[in-house]
């Protein structure tokens, strides 16, 4: 114990560090002659007190643990504040100042067709999220999410998730089923309405909910997803999100996504409105309180304001080139 009081003499050593050193030399000692360990800890606990600047009457720069005590004593009598979140809408789940209620139906489309949407995990934890107010637009049973991202990787395990997602796995067999993904294989919903006598089927109609690098991703990882017929969008039209980057001018939001598939499997024009009536509120609700309108990566890029560093991957470069070259195409 002598050493470790020069110790605290030395200016040019840390007391805080030399009492933690002290200490624990006399919890050995301690230890060493059947010392209680209680009294072992309250000697730890009162080390960690701040230093009186002057000391006691005896010289010691360190309170009692019973300072300590008394000193977490006061803290724990303090009162706690319990932070006041704002009332939110029990309908639209949106804070009651910019509740969109007064944007949605009166009462949920009457649709034949069953949408299943298969979100990403990150999209659950977004603010500005378009599949709620999709959900509240429809029936009960007409708008189904599942969250998740790997749903099947090989046949072996297929059975496995079937027993999991019993439901997925059963609509994917279905041959009425449709899952709405861009690409080479895909056919324009449009003409297979044109083509085939869709009124009298009750359709189910895939969409993946994420950034298009994720939505890509499940597409590719998830062969549960190759079962059915797979379907794009043909209509020129531009994204009403305007506070979320997109690709390209012509790429759309779930719910944008939504709302074309239903008017073309429906045969309404009108649905497509309807549905596009709260997220144009929603958008201007986010503008009018300080958020501001984000253009495509591709017209960023056209225009010359994309600021970002240019990938080095080659594919990358390709895809952005295409951006620019066509567009038309969206992101695969």
């Amino acid at each position: 114990m002598d050493a470790a009081n020069e110790d605290f003499s030395r200016q040019d050593v840390d007391p805080e560090m030399t009492m933690l050193t002290a200490e624990e030399e006399e919890v050995t000692e301690q230890s060493a002659d059947g010392g209680d360990e209680v009294e072992n800890l309250r000697r730890r606990f009162s080390s960690t007190v701040a230093p009186v600047e002057n000391g006691d009457e005896n010289g010691d720069k360190y309170p009692a643990g019973d300072g300590l005590v008394d000193a977490f004593g006061d803290l724990a009598a303090l009162p706690v504040e319990v932070e006041e979140r704002r009332p939110t809408c029990l309908r639209c789940r949106r804070p009651q100042k910019v509740c969109l209620c007064p944007f949605l139906p009166s009462r949920p489309l009457e649709v034949s067709t069953c949408l299943y949407v298969v979100q990403h995990p990150a999209e659950e934890s977004r603010v500005l999220r378009t599949v709620p107010l999709l959900a509240t637009c429809l029936p009960q049973g007409k708008c189904n999410i599942i969250v998740g991202r790997r749903f099947s990787e090989e046949k072996a395990c297929y059975y496995i998730i079937a027993r999991r997602h019993p439901e997925l796995a059963a609509v994917c067999q279905d041959s009425r089923t449709l899952i709405l993904y861009p690409g080479p294989k895909s056919q324009n919903l449009e003409e297979l309405v044109r083509c085939q006598d869709v009124g009298s089927i009750n359709h189910n109609v895939i969409i993946i909910d994420g950034t298009w690098s994720q939505a890509k991703n499940m597409f590719l990882k998830n062969s549960m997803f190759h079962l059915p017929k797979q379907v794009q969008l043909n209509r020129t039209l531009s994204s009403q999100y305007v506070i979320r980057t997109q690709p390209s001018n012509i790429c759309l939001s779930t719910l944008e996504c939504a709302a074309v598939a239903l008017s073309v499997l429906e045969r309404n024009d009108e649905i497509q409105e309807v549905l596009l009536r709260p997220l144009k509120a929603l958008c201007s609700f986010q503008l009018q309180h300080g958020a501001q309108i984000h253009h495509s990566k591709e017209h960023l890029l056209k225009t010359g304001m994309y600021d970002k560093p240019m990938p080095k991957n080659k594919r990358k470069i390709k895809r952005m080139e295409k951006l620019l070259a066509d567009h038309s195409i969206c992101p695969r």
